[in-house]
């Protein structure tokens, strides 16, 4: 998924599972490509490890993050995003369930372009990522560097 517009990164399948079948609604299977943790994140960013033959110019117009991730923190992904030149200006749009005033400032700070709590039901869900779909991939004039 080389071309994939949007990555969703979070380490509980059922999250993660859910989050696609949302995006599912208004984009295509091809439009989404996942990450089970922070690592394989970075590596299909940078194109290392079993993405080491990925197109790094072709980067998604946002990735959609879960903060608490097991094996490396999401505020670690984000401030490697962030200080990479390949994903400097990337949209990051946080997803945690995590309501804490602390939380959602380490995000801003890190350099989170947005922060969506995670939805409660399924219907939620469908309406937030339709939400995040269209505004970053319709509304948002992404940079061309």
């Amino acid at each position: 998924m080389s071309d994939a517009a949007i990555l969703v990164v979070d380490d509980n399948p059922d999250h993660l599972e859910l989050t696609v079948l949302a995006l599912g609604e208004c984009c295509t299977a091809t439009d989404v490509a996942t990450a089970t943790d922070g690592v394989e994140a970075l590596d299909y960013l940078f194109g290392r490890g079993a993405h080491a033959d990925r197109d790094t110019r072709q980067q998604p117009r946002v990735v959609i993050l879960d903060m608490k991730l097991v094996r490396m923190h999401g505020l670690e992904v984000l401030q490697a995003i962030r200080r990479n030149r390949l994903t400097a200006t990337l949209p990051v749009v946080m997803h945690s369930s995590s309501t804490e005033k602390n939380d959602i400032a380490a995000c801003y700070a890190a350099g989170a372009n947005s922060y969506v709590r995670k939805a409660t039901d399924f219907d939620e869900l469908r309406r937030k990522m339709r939400q995040v779909h269209d505004f970053w991939l319709g509304v948002n004039e992404r940079s061309r560097d």
